[in-house]
């Protein structure tokens, strides 16, 4: 039996059902029933059916999704890796590689413990494709601290294979360090000492960061957390000098990095230039000296000049007005509010009842306050046995005030090297390590809290997101036209190098119309990863008899495509 469609001219066409037989020699056929009236599906089940197929009386019924698992955002990440050459940086091919690959794109896609990662890679749980593809789904956090260990002996090696990529003789480098808190009290790199992220009398660690001239970071190096700016600098110096062979670069620091002491024992005794910035005495030293008239600044924001104070240096004098006015506004808040409190303090001493009397007593009470907004230094204190007054010291408030908005940018370089606005522009590119900071450790990586307790473990922790950020460094700058970064700085206003920095009409028009110049949805780096996310990556099982599995992918969207377009990747299969 077979369908057969028979043209009836101009009215639709007869679907008839038919047998056909042999006799004599002849073919002879008959119809068995007119199937003209059954909706179009039923009649292609049939003829399904007729030719030895299965028939389905719904499309889902055909087939079985095994597992489907987010896979756009994996793809993206290790396409990366792969282009850019990271995986063979880190070393051979091996388990262990895997592994730290592994570790590498889950801090980008989902930061978090070792135990919680390799849970996160697990068959029966997997949060994305990430463990399948690389083959490292049965991997515990055991195997991942040996990966961490084995990834710590590595790291001189990464580090050079990183710096022959994007440093050379001659080329800035930019140096910074900051802190990171850690859980525990095992570790001994952990110690009590200045904490940038705010919490004060928490255990931390140090680590300094090495980028190129664009903030592409190139080596770390941790630090025990008591460590001060300067002393970090020397095995700096030695890495750039030994390990990686440069002869000469110009390093940038800033002013509690690359101090007076700091340049003249082992800068200058080096041979390396450097590009620094004096510290706020150092400004006031050189004002009163002569050498910087504040009138100069009457028609111009940057005077380069020379001062017997800094023999061999060049120095960049730089007035920014909206600087000044910030300061100034600050200033005159924190002075009302440290005498807000200084006012209670004088009431304290002239009530009635619980007087606060006694020079030792009140002092203590004054001294809380007068260090709360560091503003003891613009205040006359008088402190009796009955009693507390204080007023304002206006000479020096004032001697503060003539300084608002002023920094000088010191340097080595001869102005046949570089003139004094690139110098300036190559010490504001100090904010390209800040931001780097601020990905690794809030925005994107989450670098802290750090719960490792050998010393081994917490550097290669470090190490894994340094990689991680390197990766996730060039992504931003391939995906920039799908981003709110701004994907062309050069044509940004630029009215001078003093000023605040501008962006650029395409990125004012992003940041306005949330969409970019083609049309598609502007995202921030996570939600653009979230958004890719949805590609999945799905195993489909046929509903016959003996049909294999087979892999697919959903259909990418038009923003999705363009993204891996961008980061020239072609979009496959975990298989």
């Amino acid at each position: 039996m077979y369908i057969e469609s028979v043209p009836n001219r101009s009215s639709p066409p007869a679907i008839l059902l038919r047998e056909s037989w042999r006799e004599n020699g002849r073919v002879r056929k008959r119809t068995l029933a007119n199937l003209s009236k059954w909706p179009p599906h039923l009649v292609e089940g049939l003829r399904t059916l007729l030719r030895g197929g299965t028939a389905f009386p719904r499309a889902e019924d055909a087939f079985d999704v095994e597992r489907s698992l987010p896979h756009g955002h994996v793809a993206a990440v290790l396409g990366t890796i792969r282009k850019l050459g990271l995986d063979r940086i880190i070393g051979p091919g091996g388990p262990e590689r895997d592994r730290v690959l592994g570790m590498v794109a889950a801090r980008i896609l989902h930061p978090g413990s070792k135990l919680g990662t390799a849970r996160g890679w697990a068959e029966a749980s997997a949060r994305d494709s990430l463990g399948e593809v690389l083959g490292i789904a049965e991997c515990d956090e055991d195997g991942l601290y040996a990966a961490m260990d084995w990834l710590a002996g590595r790291q001189e090696q990464i580090e050079k294979r990183l710096a022959k990529r994007h440093l050379q003789d001659g080329s800035l480098v930019l140096y910074d360090l900051t802190s990171v808190y850690l859980e525990g009290k095992c570790c001994p790199l952990a110690a009590r000492g200045y904490s940038r992220d705010g919490k004060r009398g928490r255990l931390q660690i140090e680590f300094g960061l090495l980028c190129d001239a664009d903030g592409c970071p190139v080596a770390v190096e941790v630090f025990r957390g008591n460590t001060a700016d300067p002393a970090t600098v020397g095995p700096q110096i030695d890495r750039l000098r030994q390990r990686f062979g440069l002869k000469r670069v110009i390093l940038v620091g800033d002013r509690g990095m690359l101090t007076e002491a700091r340049i003249r024992d082992e800068v200058r005794p080096a041979g390396l230039d450097w590009i620094s910035a004096l510290r706020g005495p150092a400004i006031r030293e050189l004002v009163e000296s002569g050498a910087v008239q504040t009138s100069l600044f009457d028609r111009q924001d940057l005077v380069e000049l020379r001062s017997g104070l800094y023999p061999d240096e060049r120095l960049m004098v730089c007035r920014n007005p909206l600087l000044a006015e910030r300061r100034a506004r600050k200033r005159a808040e924190m002075l009302e509010a440290t005498e807000r409190l200084l006012d209670k303090v004088v009431a304290a001493t002239r009530r009635a009842k619980r007087r606060l009397t006694g020079i030792e007593a009140i002092s203590l009470r004054v001294g809380k306050v007068i260090g709360r907004y560091r503003m003891g230094k613009h205040f006359d204190l008088e402190i009796t046995e009955e009693g507390f007054g204080y007023r304002r010291r206006e000479q020096s408030i004032a001697a503060e005030a003539a300084l608002d908005g002023l920094y000088v940018i010191r340097t080595s370089l001869s102005e046949e090297v570089m003139d004094a606005p690139t110098t300036v522009r190559s010490y504001k590119r100090l904010c390209r390590v800040e931001r780097a900071f601020r990905s690794l450790k809030t925005v994107d990586l989450k670098v802290r809290p750090v719960f490792h307790y050998s010393a081994r473990r917490v550097r290669a922790h470090v190490l894994l997101c340094m990689l991680a950020y390197y990766v996730e460094w060039h992504m931003r700058r391939r995906l920039a036209p799908l981003l709110f970064d701004d994907d062309d700085p050069q044509a940004a206003r630029v009215d001078s190098v003093v000023a605040p920095a501008q962006v650029s009409p395409s990125a004012l028009d992003k940041a306005r119309s949330k969409t970019s110049a083609e049309g598609l949805p502007v995202h921030s780096f996570q939600t653009l990863l979230a958004d890719l996310a949805t590609i999945c990556s799905c195993r489909i099982v046929p509903a016959l008899p003996g049909a294999e599995p087979v892999e697919t992918l959903t259909r990418p969207t038009a923003l999705q495509a363009r993204a891996f377009q961008l980061l020239g990747i072609r979009l496959m299969c975990t298989q």
